[in-house]
């Protein structure tokens, strides 16, 4: 049986990044979503958070996470876009006023930007997919009490441009997380701080989502990649094989292709049966109407896996005006406290909440 969501509009604010923390520490989950915050545990309270670059349909700001990078226990955001091109952290007020903005670096265009705790220090590193520029990523420097200092410092660990797509996982088996870019992957060393990362040109993924994600599809113990395809048709696997002299080969398998825009996947377990699914949907008007696909009805969907037997589920599906995708920067967290795992949706077409309310 499929999952039951109970759907609410929470804003018709056209931006396309969210996500989920308690801002103001009353014990009660906040969503944040481009200029503003919306107060839990209703939502009904919207606070401005800072003035945000409009650029025509779109806004500058691809990315929402929260990060305590004070350290004085109040989570700030980190965010990019592509129009500045500046990866910035806004710092939690710890009231209803206006947050300031810092610049951390301008890095280039930023897609959008993924976190991970690469070199395992227990907070997580800062990873802009920068399509235009070589691959870097950026670690929060603490002070002796292990607290955030509010500045950042910055790693390069590839010599080409990134391309478009990017993701996380072991590749190799080694046990490392390896980073996935649109035409191969980054090894990781044994000092990821250090280098040097090794760049395997291994395919070609095309306008590839954010994030690839690695997960063992098939069950055989090789890691494979999900793959949206961001500005084109398509939602795909790729399996990982290895042959008799132990080369890496990939054989693509389609999971959606007649549907486009998929640029953000998230894999969680939203039916609490233990195993996971892949959720996802259509970045509406990605690129202002000028993708193939992009005047296509939107939806929010997820999928059963079961060995790479995918199995599609419709969460949401219709016309802009009273549907919902995903934007490029969605958020999935238990936000009810009920055990169940519920999805922020923002984008062009208005910010929603969708609450699990479980199999029926």
């Amino acid at each position: 049986m499929p999952i039951k969501f109970t759907k609410r509009l929470i804003d018709k604010a056209p931006y396309e990044a969210a996500s989920v923390f308690d801002v103001n520490n009353d014990g009660h989950l906040d969503i944040v979503s481009g200029e503003y915050w919306y107060a839990g545990p209703d939502f009904q309270q919207k606070v401005k958070i800072c003035d945000v670059m409009p650029v025509e349909e779109w806004y500058d700001d691809f990315c929402d996470y929260p990060l305590d990078v004070t350290g004085n226990g109040r989570m700030d955001i980190i965010t990019g876009a592509w129009f500045s091109g500046i990866l910035r952290w806004r710092e939690n007020p710890g009231t209803t006023d206006t947050w300031a903005v810092h610049d951390i670096d301008d890095c280039g265009n930023i897609e959008t930007i993924r976190f991970v705790d690469i070199d395992n220090c227990g907070t997580v590193e800062v990873f802009p997919n920068t399509p235009g520029a070589p691959q870097a990523f950026y670690k929060l420097v603490k002070d002796a009490q292990g607290r955030g200092t509010g500045r950042f410092e910055k790693h390069v660990i590839s010599e080409g441009p990134s391309g478009h797509g990017m993701g996380f996982g072991d590749i190799n088996g080694n046990g490392r997380t390896d980073i996935i870019l649109a035409h191969g992957w980054l090894e990781q060393p044994d000092n990821p701080l250090d280098g040097p990362w090794t760049f395997h040109e291994e395919f070609d993924l095309a306008s590839a989502s954010v994030p690839i994600i690695a997960h063992d599809v098939n069950g055989n113990g090789l890691t494979d990649l999900i793959v949206g395809q961001a500005h084109d048709y398509g939602l795909a696997w790729w399996e990982q094989t290895i042959d008799t002299q132990g080369k890496r080969h990939w054989r693509k398998h389609d999971i959606d292709p007649d549907n486009s825009q998929y640029h953000d996947l998230w894999l969680v377990d939203l039916d609490n049966d233990g195993e996971l699914e892949l959720v996802t949907g259509k970045r509406y008007r990605a690129h202002n109407g000028n993708d193939p696909g992009a005047d296509d009805t939107i939806g929010l969907y997820y999928f059963k896996i079961d060995s790479g037997r995918f199995t599609k589920h419709v969460i949401d599906y219709g016309s802009p005006d009273e549907a919902s995708a995903c934007g490029i920067y969605f958020w999935i967290e238990d936000i009810d406290g009920n055990g169940r795992l519920d999805i922020v949706a923002p984008g062009k077409e208005g910010l929603y909440l969708f609450t699990n309310e479980g199999i029926e």
